[in-house]
């Protein structure tokens, strides 16, 4: 895997297929098989934890006024649902010791 960049599916499944020696396309469909039950726990409103990495939350953000900052003009902000990251304890001291 790369140090410095983004960490992409491909890289993910080549990590599944040299640790555990599933084919290259096995270990590609785990990967997409993973991601894909994670989307869709969050699309039913499902927060998402995996164990000694983090916790995605969903939030639903009710409606407000914001401010355009160039005009001064206040508008709506429609109500909606945002995710966020919350990184364990344990990646937190993994990056920290980076």
């Amino acid at each position: 895997m790369r140090s410095i960049g983004t960490l992409t599916r491909a890289d993910l499944a080549e990590s599944i297929n040299r640790r555990v020696g599933l084919s290259r396309a096995d270990s590609l469909e785990m990967v997409e098989s993973i991601l894909t039950h994670m989307c869709g726990a969050l699309a039913d409103g499902q927060n998402v934890k995996i164990s000694g990495f983090g916790t995605f939350l969903l939030r639903d953000k009710a409606e407000r006024v914001g401010r355009n900052p160039k005009t001064g003009i206040e508008v709506p902000i429609t109500p909606r649902r945002v995710l966020s990251f919350r990184a364990s304890q344990m990646l937190k001291d993994r990056i920290g010791e980076a």
